[in-house]
C-alpha cells in the first residue's frame, strides 16, 4: 500500500518547526550572557583600577628592598607569607602545613662554603626550609636530613664543635649582624650573637630575641625559630654547617640560602604589607577576591573569598502557591531543562586558595604596564573564573599589580533563571500550538471528507445527479469550494435536464416541418387536380427549409468557434458598427421604435467588427422576440472605468427566477412551447445568447442580463475593454 500523507500528518510535520523556537531562545539568552560577561569584565577592570589608584605613588606601602629588586633569586630571596595562627615552637612542623606549598628544598647545589679543603666530597646534608610572618614576628622552619647529627660538646664554649645554624641579618643602619644556634641536645634553643669579624665564629653574647626549638628526628632534625621583624630591614640568610666526625669535630661545609658572612650576598625577605592589607580590608564585602602582588608576582595582600564572589547577586525565586505547578516544575520540567543547562556549583576547587605567588597572562600584561583580563576554568571544570589585573605605578615604574577575581556563577544563575522562564513559555506555546494545529488539521480533514461524502451522495452509480449538495456558510477556501461544487452540480443538473428535455424540444421543433412535408406529400399523391401539385410542393419545400434552418442553428456555434480561431483582432470604432446595424434594424423591424444614444462619436475597441455585428444581431433578435409591436428598444453606448458598455433594453417579460446565468449557456431557452406554433416562425434552440457569449470571450469582455429597475423589461449589457493607442 502507498503511504497516505494526510493533511493532519502534514501539519503535524510542519509543527516540528516550533522546535526551532527553544533553540532561538537559547541562542538569544546565550548572547545576552555574553553581553553580561563583557559588562562584568569591564566592571572588574574598573574595580582593579580603583584599588590600584589608592596604591599609586605610595612607596612606603612596598618593601624598600624586595619591591625594588630587579631579579628574584629563588631560594635566596625568601618570601614570608602571613601565617593564619602563631607557630607552636615544638619542632613537629605541624603548624606549617597551611603554607607547605612555599617550602623550598636545599641540597648539594646550594653549598655556600667548603671547609678544610673538602671540595668535591659528597654532601650528605639536605633540608626543606621556609619562613612566615605572624604579627610582628618572623618564623623560620628547617626540616633537615642528615646522616649524622653531632651535638655541640657539653660545657664547650666553641659553637663550631657540632652541627650549627648560622643567621645573617641586615640592621636598620645597614650593618651585618650574625647569629649562631648550636645546641647541646634536643630542646629549647636561643641564638648567640657572633663577633663582627666575619672570619671568626665566636659567640660574644646571648641573643634571647631569637628563640625556638631544635628537635632530633629519625632522618635528622627539625628546627623552628622565631624573632622580631624589627631585627631586619629585609636582608636575611641562613646556612647549616655540617660536622660529622665526632673525634676531630672539623667543619665540612655550609649549606643554606646565602652566605651569611657578606652583607651584599644576603637574601631579601619579602613580607606581605600590613598597610596594604588594611587598605584591602573593606573590599572583603565587595563580592570579589582582590590580590595585590609585587612586580615579582608575589602576594603582598589579599581580601575576599572567591567561593562567594559570584559577580551578580541573584535573589532566590519567589515560590508559587500552586502545589501542582511546583510539583510539575521540580519533578519534570527542571530535570528536563538541566539536561541542557548547567547549574553553578555550590563549591569548587580553588587552586589559589593558599597561593602566595600568582601567574597568568593578565598579570604578566599588567606588570608590563597595561591592564588585562583573563577567563579560566577551575581545576575541577565546575566554575568559570574571571580575573582582571591593573598595574600599580610608583614614580613611573610598575611596582606591582592589583588582581580582582570573580566567578560567573551569578550570571549563570541569572541565565538559567531566564531560560527556565523562557522554556516554560516555549513549552506552553509548543504544546498549545501543536494541539491547535492538530485540531485545525482534524477539522479541515473532516470538512473535506464531509464534502467528498456529500458530493458522492448526490451522484448515483450511473452518473445521474439525484440530489443537491448542502451549501456551506463558512467564509474560507473549503466553504468556497463547497459552494463552487454546489453551483457546478446545479449547472450540471440543469444541463442534464436540458439534455433530457432536448429530445422533446427537438421533437417539438421537428414535428411541425415533418408533418408539413408528410401531409404535403400525401396530398400530392392523392390529388387529381392539376393546379394543386404546385401548392403542395411549395408547402413541402417550406418544411424542408425549416428543417435545414434547425440543423444550421445547431451547428452555428461550432462554426463560429472555428472562425474565431482564425480571426485577427484589430482596433475599430464600435460607434460606426452599432449605428450601421441600428439603421438596418429600422427597416427590418419597422414595427419597433429604435433609440440609439452613443456618449461620443468615436469609441475604439480591439476586435472584429463582423463578430460585434453578429453579437449585436443576437441581442437585438432576443429584444425583438420578447417585445411587442410599437415598443421602444433603447440602445446605449458609453465609457465607464476604462470599459466600453453596450446596453440593449426592451420592454417585456422579466427574466425567469434563477436563470440569469443559465440563459447565457448553450441550448438554454425559456420560450413557451406554444409561443411559435405557426410554421413560419424560425425555430429557437437557445443558442443565440450562447453565441453572443462566445464572441464576448474573444473580445475579452463579458455579457450580463438584468431586469430593468422599474421591472418594465430586460437589459442586456455587453462590456468591452477600451482600446488605447500606444
Amino acid at each position: 500500500m502507498r503511504f497516505r500523507f494526510s493533511i493532519r500528518l502534514q501539519l503535524l510535520l510542519l509543527s516540528l518547526f516550533l522546535f526551532t523556537i527553544p533553540y532561538l531562545g537559547y541562542k538569544y539568552v546565550w548572547e545576552l550572557e555574553q553581553y553580561l560577561r563583557n559588562g562584568q569584565e569591564q566592571t572588574m577592570i574598573g574595580t582593579a583600577r580603583a584599588v590600584a589608584t589608592a596604591l599609586h605613588e605610595r612607596p612606603a606601602l612596598f618593601d624598600s628592598q624586595s619591591a625594588y629588586l630587579q631579579d628574584v633569586r629563588p631560594g635566596t630571596d625568601l618570601y614570608a607569607p602571613p601565617i593564619p595562627s602563631p607557630i607552636r615552637l615544638d619542632g613537629e612542623l605541624n603548624d606549617w602545613q597551611q603554607v607547605i606549598e612555599l617550602v623550598s628544598e636545599y641540597s648539594s647545589e646550594q653549598v655556600i662554603e667548603y671547609y678544610n679543603n673538602r671540595q668535591g666530597e659528597p654532601v650528605s646534608l639536605s633540608f626543606n626550609h621556609m619562613v612566615g610572618r605572624y604579627g610582628q614576628f618572623l618564623y623560620a622552619m628547617f626540616e633537615v636530613h642528615d646522616d649524622t647529627l653531632l651535638w655541640r660538646r657539653p660545657n664547650s664554649l666553641s659553637v663550631e664543635t657540632g652541627d650549627h645554624l648560622l643567621i645573617g641579618l641586615e640592621t636598620a643602619q645597614g650593618d651585618l649582624v650574625r647569629y649562631v644556634v648550636a645546641p647541646y641536645e634536643s630542646g629549647w634553643v636561643n641564638a648567640y650573637k657572633l663577633a663582627s669579624n666575619s672570619d671568626a665564629t665566636r659567640a660574644i653574647e646571648n641573643a634571647l630575641s631569637i628563640q625556638g626549638r631544635w628537635q632530633e628526628t629519625a632522618h635528622g632534625y627539625n628546627i623552628e625559630l622565631r624573632f622580631p621583624l624589627s631585627m631586619t630591614t629585609g636582608g636575611l640568610a641562613f646556612s647549616l654547617v655540617d660536622v660529622d666526625d665526632p673525634v676531630s669535630r672539623i667543619k665540612q661545609y655550609a649549606l643554606g640560602t646565602a652566605n651569611t658572612k657578606a652583607l651584599s650576598e644576603l637574601g631579601t625577605v619579602i613580607t606581605p604589607s600590613p598597610e596594604i592589607e588594611r587598605i584591602l580590608a573593606g573590599l572583603k564585602y565587595a563580592d570579589s577576591r582582590v590580590w595585590v602582588v609585587d612586580k615579582h608576582k608575589r602576594v603582598l595582600a589579599r581580601a575576599g573569598d572567591i567561593q562567594s564572589a559570584t559577580g551578580i547577586e541573584v535573589s532566590p525565586p519567589t515560590p508559587t502557591s500552586n502545589a501542582l505547578w511546583q510539583w510539575l516544575e521540580s519533578e519534570w520540567l527542571l530535570p528536563l531543562y538541566y539536561h541542557i543547562l548547567t547549574k553553578p556549583p555550590a563549591d569548587f576547587i580553588d587552586e589559589l586558595d593558599d597561593a602566595y605567588a600568582l601567574i597568568g597572562e593578565d598579570l604578566g600584561t599588567a606588570l608590563n604596564g597595561q591592564p588585562d583580563s583573563l577567563w579560566r576554568l577551575s581545576p575541577d571544570n565546575k566554575a568559570i573564573i574571571l580575573s582582571a589585573a591593573y598595574p600599580i605605578f610608583i614614580e613611573g615604574n610598575v611596582m606591582g599589580a592589583v588582581v580582582v577575581e570573580q566567578t560567573t556563577n551569578g550570571i549563570r544563575t541569572l541565565r538559567n533563571r531566564a531560560l527556565e522562564q523562557l522554556f516554560h513559555v516555549i513549552l506552553a506555546v509548543m504544546l498549545l500550538g501543536t494541539l491547535g494545529l492538530l485540531a485545525f488539521a482534524s477539522r479541515i480533514s473532516s470538512r473535506i471528507r464531509a464534502l467528498r461524502d456529500h458530493t458522492e451522495a448526490v451522484i448515483d452509480d450511473n452518473g445521474k445527479i439525484v440530489g443537491t449538495l448542502p451549501v456551506s456558510n463558512q467564509r474560507d477556501e473549503i466553504g468556497d469550494l463547497s459552494r463552487s461544487f454546489s453551483d457546478v452540480l446545479a449547472r450540471l443538473q440543469q444541463y442534464n435536464s436540458y439534455l433530457e428535455n432536448m429530445a422533446s424540444r427537438l421533437s417539438h421543433e421537428l414535428r411541425t416541418p415533418i408533418a408539413v412535408v408528410k401531409s404535403s406529400l400525401d396530398m400530392l399523391a392523392n390529388t387529381h387536380d392539376k393546379n394543386q401539385p404546385d401548392v403542395f410542393i411549395e408547402r413541402a419545400q417550406s418544411g424542408v427549409n425549416r428543417l435545414s434552418t434547425i440543423l444550421n442553428s445547431m451547428s452555428e456555434a461550432t462554426r463560429l468557434e472555428q472562425a474565431i480561431a482564425h480571426e485577427d483582432p484589430e482596433p475599430f470604432n464600435i460607434v460606426e458598427v452599432i449605428a450601421g446595424c441600428v439603421e438596418g434594424y429600422r427597416h427590418t423591424y419597422s414595427q419597433r421604435n429604435w433609440l440609439f444614444t452613443p456618449s461620443q462619436d468615436v469609441i475604439s475597441i480591439n476586435g472584429s467588427p463582423e463578430l460585434v455585428a453578429q453579437l449585436f444581431d443576437k441581442i437585438v433578435s432576443n429584444a425583438v422576440d420578447f417585445s411587442k409591436a410599437n415598443s421602444d428598444i433603447t440602445i446605449h453606448l458609453y465609457i465607464k472605468d476604462k470599459r466600453v458598455l453596450l446596453t440593449v433594453s426592451n420592454p417585456g417579460p422579466l427574466l425567469p427566477q434563477g436563470m440569469k446565468n443559465q440563459l447565457l449557456q448553450s441550448m438554454v431557452s425559456v420560450r413557451k412551447e406554444n409561443e411559435h406554433q405557426n410554421s413560419t416562425h424560425s425555430p429557437h434552440l437557445g443558442l443565440g445568447l450562447y453565441i453572443a457569449t462566445v464572441i464576448m470571450l474573444f473580445h475579452k469582455g463579458s455579457l450580463s442580463l438584468a431586469d430593468n429597475p422599474d421591472k418594465s423589461g430586460v437589459t442586456v449589457t455587453a462590456t468591452f475593454p477600451l482600446y488605447k493607442a500606444m
